[in-house]
């Protein structure tokens, strides 16, 4: 049986596709700031023992990782509306990617936060830093400095299931490629192309990310950075 490859076609559709493309890298990054903002200060919460509020955290941690990333989006595309929030396609896939992104963020960086030394946090003490300085030079950044290349790996997954979000009809790379199909008949070339685009966003994003760790923890954890492979997301 045989098949004739026809790229040619899939030109005229390039604007659609270079649309598709910028809301992936946009939602992308958005939620990359917005998930490992709130990852900092749920993990710092998940930390402290005891209280109402880490009782909160676990059990949102607990429930997002071990829901499906549909699901979830479901709930924000499908089920807020039901209550009266109603929001468009492309804030609830934001919504729903930083929701799901701050989750195992808080994950990774509590195991960072328990793995600095208490004698660490006790030689702070002594050299009298306050207990901002503290947490800002002796247990945060040190924290995330350790943990850096999971998270990098974690980002990577959220860019790559950034292609669930086409299912609430959210124009982005997936969804594109799924229109460019239905006009083309050409399955195999559209996916050819969409594959090796995204293989390139996530070398691309690898890249930049080990650039932010060169210049926050130096060219160490940089290069732990572009080596470390993907973790698989519950």
């Amino acid at each position: 049986m045989s098949y004739t490859f026809q790229f040619g076609v899939l030109a005229q559709y390039q604007d659609e596709i270079l649309n598709g493309i910028w809301l992936t890298i946009k939602l992308s990054v958005l939620s990359i700031l917005l998930g490992s903002a709130a990852g900092v200060v749920l993990a710092s919460i998940r930390s402290v023992k005891g209280g109402a509020a880490r009782f909160l955290v676990d059990a949102y941690v607990e429930i997002i990782r071990n829901t499906p990333f549909l699901v979830q989006l479901f709930i924000v595309y499908f089920g807020l509306p039901g209550v009266g929030l109603r929001v468009g396609a492309d804030t609830a896939a934001l919504i729903g990617m930083t929701i799901n992104l701050a989750a195992y963020s808080t994950e990774i960086i509590r195991a960072g936060i328990e793995a600095v030394h208490k004698s660490q946090i006790e030689a702070g003490e002594a050299l009298g830093f306050t207990r901002f300085q503290i947490y800002r030079h002796v247990i945060i950044v040190p924290a995330i400095a350790k943990v850096y290349p999971a998270l990098c790996s974690q980002f990577v997954l959220m860019m790559l299931a950034s292609s669930i979000c086409s299912a609430i009809s959210t124009h982005e790379l997936a969804a594109s490629a799924a229109f460019v199909e239905s006009q083309t008949y050409r399955s195999f070339e559209v996916y050819i192309v969409v594959t090796l685009i995204y293989l390139a966003l996530a070398l691309a994003l690898r890249a930049c990310l080990a650039l932010v760790g060169m210049w926050l923890f130096g060219r160490r954890v940089a290069r732990r950075t572009m080596t470390s492979l993907p973790e698989v997301q519950a």
